[in-house]
């Protein structure tokens, strides 16, 4: 792999990771907020305005930077059953077009998301006294994140490199006993 492929792929892995992490800390940050409006509603007798909006805001955030990881971590939805009965070289392309489509739909969360925002920003959301442009946010930044962990794919693959060899090691017969048995065990 070239240094430039080396360093894009390491600098990729960093805004993978601080995706991650903020995902997990809105996802608590998210909790706390649902806490603090049960606590208002039921012993304070006095509800925040706030924390259902804010909630609704942070789950955006955490569902659209985990589900760009996914698709960097290939964890996103697949239909591999084709895959187990085709060669290797008839799976890499299986695989780039499924990557392809990735980074359409990425493409189409910029491009509608921006939109979105565009409408919807001169609007003021009451509760949280913003924009309600900011709604829409994720899904741009989301799209941003899945268009580039696609296009790492993309290129690392047509580099030649090996990022889809873990997925081709162990014949289908292994991969159902294997999980046969982590199913047994649980």
């Amino acid at each position: 792999m070239s240094d430039r492929l080396k360093s894009t792929a390491n600098l990729l892995g960093r805004v993978s990771t601080l995706s991650l992490w903020l995902a997990g800390m809105g996802l608590v940050l998210m909790t706390a907020f649902v806490a603090w409006q049960v606590f208002g509603r039921y012993v304070l007798n006095r509800s925040p305005s706030w924390t259902e909006p804010g909630s609704v805001m942070l789950m955006s955030w955490f569902i659209f930077l985990g589900a760009a990881v996914g698709v960097r971590e290939n964890y996103h939805l697949g239909f591999d059953v084709l895959l187990y009965v085709l060669p290797k070289g008839g799976k890499k392309w299986l695989r780039m077009i499924s990557d392809v489509l990735v980074l359409a739909f990425g493409i189409g969360m910029i491009w509608y998301g921006a939109q979105l925002v565009a409408l919807t920003w001169s609007s003021v959301l009451p509760s949280l006294g913003i924009s309600g442009g900011w709604d829409y946010v994720p899904l741009v930044a989301g799209g941003v994140l899945v268009v580039l962990f696609t296009l790492e794919r993309i290129v690392l693959r047509l580099a030649g490199e090996p990022i889809d060899d873990v997925l081709d090691e162990a014949p289908p017969a292994e991969v159902a006993a294997e999980l046969d048995t982590a199913n047994v065990k649980a």
